[in-house]
């Protein structure tokens, strides 16, 4: 029981890490130009993602 708890949080959490490094690989790779026609900020976009999927 306490065996399954862990396993099941660690693949939870590679999940999310997954899902973050995805994420953050798409973000960096937005020129600045992108960013601009956006009206984004590439720190706030980062935060936020990290803000959705942490918590």
């Amino acid at each position: 029981m306490i065996f399954d708890n862990i396993v099941s949080r660690a693949r939870t959490n590679i999940a999310k890490r997954r899902q973050y490094n995805r994420l953050v690989a798409e973000i960096e790779n937005l020129s600045s130009r992108d960013l601009a026609d956006l009206r984004a900020d590439r720190s706030e976009m980062l935060y936020q993602i990290h803000k959705q999927i942490y918590g």
